[in-house]
This record gives structure tokens, sequence and C-alpha cells, in this order.
């Protein structure tokens, strides 16, 4: 057991709560995915549910890998990674409105050619948007009420990726302006440049519904939980299913609604949970998530240099409002997204993106890495300086 524990000491850098919280999680995970994809099984797959096992275990594990290479990478190298990814993803959110695999009439994957894998360049986006604007903030905070030189590239760049997105995935680029809207506010911009930010926005986003792919289906969503006139299937079927759960659940496995709840294993997997477990169930996961919160925020508090920080506080913010959002859509306190839920919701390519996003986090919270080290020349200052007051 002593050499089990040495061994997480000597490999698992950071935050030890984050880790213990993100396995949890990816156990959960596992077992309810396994749980929620009988139906899928038997329609797709002749009745091979461990196949759907092998393959999203397979993937949570590469998620988990990502995350475990990226935290070993010292985080101000994610400022330059981010800027690269970002003149990547602009390129790639216009291929993929243009010639993307469609899902839901809406063009948001791309496939790789030689692996035949699909993922969605927007995971991408949202990674380098944030990873940048935390690299501006930080670089401006000498100067952040300068309105040319600090905080235009700053508008351009998040009206710009989130206009892109919104074309085809409206929620997500929502989710993301709110959460560059927060960076803002925590890296010290003026308020009448956020309210500007807010208008500049607001004109992206609405343009991007206007002349998207789902701007019929964004409307008509809002309008229909706004109205509570008709409640899609969807909502009903989560109803349906958490309204049986009970206070412990029906057990692992034993889920119903699993059979005609649309995406039981992604969208709405957090109704499958607290059908299966109740609402102890549900309670754990959100305490799960808001407890991720809490560290991200811990970091930020204890983080050395802006940068950091800012980092930190941006992509914690991101999982977990994503993950607050996907709740509020099963228990119905939000209109229908089709945004997964973080760590737990079946889908390849968003566990490794997840797994990245985390790997970053727990970067920061190892500490400032060089800035840490002690340069040769301050250590002579000091050395002189003590001679001096001796």
């Amino acid at each position: 057991m002593q050499d089990v524990k040495i061994w997480f000491d000597r490999n698992l850098k950071g935050d030890p709560i984050i880790w213990g919280i993100v396995i949890i999680l990816s156990v959960i995970s596992i077992v309810v995915v396994y749980s929620a994809t009988g139906s899928l099984a038997y329609k797709y797959k002749g009745g091979n549910t461990e196949k759907y096992l092998f393959d999203h275990s397979l993937m949570v594990v590469a998620g988990l890998l990502v995350m475990w290479v990226a935290h070993k990478i010292p985080y101000k190298t994610f400022g330059l990674i981010g800027k690269f990814l970002l003149l990547v993803a602009i390129p790639l959110l216009f291929l993929t409105y243009l010639f993307g695999s469609t899902v839901n009439e809406a063009n948001r994957w791309l496939t790789i050619p030689v692996i035949n894998k699909a993922f969605q360049p927007s995971d991408i986006a949202k990674l380098a948007l944030i990873a940048t604007l935390a690299s501006l903030l930080a670089r401006k905070q000498k100067n952040i009420a300068d309105f040319k030189n600090s905080f235009i590239p700053m508008m351009i760049v998040i009206g710009l990726v989130c206009g892109l997105i919104g074309l085809a995935n409206m929620s997500t680029a929502v989710l993301l302006f709110v959460t560059c809207l927060l960076l803002l506010l925590i890296g010290r911009v003026p308020l009448r440049h956020i309210m500007l930010v807010v208008l500049l926005g607001s004109l992206f986003l609405t343009t991007s519904v206007f002349i998207g792919q789902r701007g019929g289906t964004f409307f008509s969503r809002i309008e229909n939980f706004v109205s509570g006139d008709e409640i899609p299937f969807q909502a009903e079927q989560s109803f349906i299913a958490i309204s049986t759960g009970g206070i412990t659940g029906k057990g692992p496995g034993k889920s119903e609604q699993r059979n005609t709840l649309p995406h039981p294993y992604s969208d709405f997997i957090y109704a499958i949970i607290i059908e299966e477990y109740g609402l102890v169930g549900g309670a754990t996961v959100l305490f799960l998530y808001l407890a991720l919160l809490f560290r991200g925020m811990r970091i930020v508090a204890s983080s050395t240099k802006p940068f950091g920080g800012l980092l930190s506080a941006g992509l914690s913010f991101a999982l977990v409002l994503q993950a607050m959002v996907n709740m509020a859509v099963a228990v119905g306190l939000g209109p229908i997204t089709g945004l997964p839920l973080p760590l737990l919701s079946m889908g390849g390519t968003s566990l490794v993106f997840t797994g990245f996003s985390l790997g970053i986090i727990l970067s920061v919270s190892r500490g400032d890495h060089q800035d840490m080290v002690e340069s040769p020349e301050e250590g002579n200052n000091k050395i002189r300086k003590s001679f001096q007051t001796a």
C-alpha cells in the first residue's frame, strides 16, 4: 500500500482533490454509460453491450492519459499552444460549416480520414479561445484600460470565435461567451468595456442564429420552454426517469427510461443517474462538479502569476457551466441544448478534450514551475542584500 502511495505522489502532481474527483466521475461514467447503452447495443450491435463498454472505457482511459501528459507540461507553454490552436481552429470551423458531417441538421463534426474518427472543431476552439484570452489579459494587466491596444484584440477574437461556433452550435457558443465575460471580469477589464463586449457578442451571436443552420430550432426550444405549452418528448421522458428514481434509485442497470429516452448515454445521462441512483446519486454528482469548481478557483487564488490564475478560472468555468446547464436541462430548469455532461457522457473526442482541459488546470495547480525557480541573478541580488544588511 505504501508503494502505491509513493507511486501516486511521484506521478500524479497537482491538486489531489481534482485527481480524486476526476477518477470518481470516470468510474461513474463507465458504469452509467454501460447501463444506458443497453438498448443501443441491441439495436446496432446485436445485443453486444460489451462493445460500447469497451469503446467508452478506452476513451475514458485516453482522456485520463491526455490529462496526465498535459499536467506534466509547464502551464506557461499553453499560452503559445492556445494561439497556435486558435489559428488552426478558425479555418476548421469554416470547413466544418461548409463540409462537415451533418448531425441534427447541423454540420458540427469533421472526420479524420485515416483513422475514420470524427471530432468537433468547436472543442479545439473553446480551449484555444480561453488560453488566448487568458494570455492577452495577463500581458495587458498594466494597461488593461487601454481601449485600442488592450481591449480591441480581445473583443475581436471573442466575437469571431463565438460567432463561428454559433453557426452550428448556439448553446456551446453562448456558454463560451459567458465564460469569456467571466474571464474579463476577473481580469479587471473596466465594466464599460465588458458591456461593449456584451453588445458586440450579442450582435455576432444573433447574426449566427439567423444565418446559421439551427436558428429555427434555437428559437423554437426557447419558445417552448418559456411558454410551457408543449413539453418536448426528450424532456418528458427525462422527467419520468427522474420522478421514478426516488431517494436511492432503482439500482444499477435497472433503468427503464433508457429504452425510450433519446440519447440517455450523452445529453440526458443525468436523468439515468437519478433514475438508477436516486436523489442521492444526483446530489453526489452535483457536489463533485461544485467541488471541482471550488478547487479550480482555489488555484486562481494561490497562483503567483496572472496567466495561471486566469487560465485555471476560464477552464474551470467552462467545464462546470456546461455541467450545470446539462443537469438543469435534465430536471427541466432550462431549454434543451444538446450539450453532453463533461466527464460522464459517452462521446469519444469530447472526453479527450475535457482531459486536456483538466490537465492544464492541474499543471497550474503544480505551481509556477520555472517562475518558482530562482534565477542566478535574483539569487546573487539576495545574497548581496544580506551582506549589506549584515
